[in-house]
């Protein structure tokens, strides 16, 4: 299945995407799930069945919201393929790095990626996101995968000056509206098998990153299991899994988004993620 969360005449509601169309289950089940992450957490019980009888409206009419508008925790991982990590300098490292990015930091598929008026150092980092379903802690590496409900798009925009401040990420990657999320997660079954899938980002048409699942230096499964060692998962929580190499900082010269640019985030089977820039009201 493909499942996202829309806005509808201004109401916020969620639902499965087949084809052209967006199919309201969240209106069918609204007495037994509040919103996407509260299906997510009940394992999408009844889901399918609920399509059924699902009032039909065409994607064009919908709103996109980022898939998960209000997960407990948004857990990004850096420097996780090798071009990337040879273009930043950074050394060698035994342990995923790990920092944070808040929900409200988030926006939708077709939504403005916002240039914040405090730098025009915007750049681009087309990513998988993971969806947790099943919540755990210590989870091991086999079992990782099984407490995976989804998967998605993601472009993990970065304020680079602000994360430059300081040896902390955290300032550059949360900025309203540049962590986009979408359109769809879908379901692991539908997905298949991910290590040859292909990640392409574009800006304005051209490619600038592309990279295969299989050349993450940390696996998908090892994400979740370091993640789990030191928090708790929970049923809905993002794992964003890091960004190939040819990022606009360390390019010569930068390329930064800028107003009017359009940026896409492709992968193979699952969708493409599509952002206009435009620059933050004065």
């Amino acid at each position: 299945m493909r499942l996202s969360s829309v806005s509808i005449d201004g109401q916020r509601t969620w639902g499965v995407v087949e084809g052209d169309t967006f199919l309201d289950v969240g209106a069918v089940l609204k007495d037994r799930y509040s919103d996407l992450k509260a299906a997510v957490t009940a394992g999408l019980d009844g889901v399918a069945a609920a399509t059924a009888s699902a009032k039909a409206t065409p994607l064009e009419a919908v709103t996109w919201l980022p898939v998960i508008s209000n997960p407990d925790k948004i857990l990004c991982v850096g420097l996780n393929y090798e071009m990337h990590r040879k273009e930043t300098g950074r050394t060698e490292v035994e342990n995923p790095t790990i920092f944070a990015r808040y929900a409200n930091s988030q926006t939708g598929h077709l939504q403005p990626i916002i240039r914040p008026k405090a730098s025009i150092e915007l750049d681009y980092e087309g990513e998988l996101a993971i969806i947790i379903g099943k919540p755990g802690r210590y989870i091991s590496r086999e079992d990782a995968l099984s407490h995976v409900a989804g998967y998605a798009c993601y472009n993990d925009g970065s304020v680079r000056d602000y994360q430059r401040h300081t040896h902390q990420f955290t300032p550059g990657k949360n900025f309203p509206d540049t962590g986009a999320f979408g359109p769809w997660m879908m379901t692991p079954d539908e997905l298949g098998p991910l290590a040859t899938l292909r990640i392409q980002t574009r800006l304005n048409g051209t490619v600038v990153q592309e990279a295969t699942f299989d050349q993450m230096i940390f696996d998908i499964a090892r994400q979740i299991e370091y993640c789990s060692s030191f928090t708790r998962l929970e049923a809905g929580d993002v794992i964003v899994s890091g960004t190939p190499g040819g990022v606009g900082a360390k390019r010569n010269p930068p390329l930064w988004m800028k107003p009017g640019d359009v940026v896409e985030v492709e992968v193979d089977k699952l969708g493409i993620l599509r952002n206009p820039i435009v620059q933050e009201a004065a």
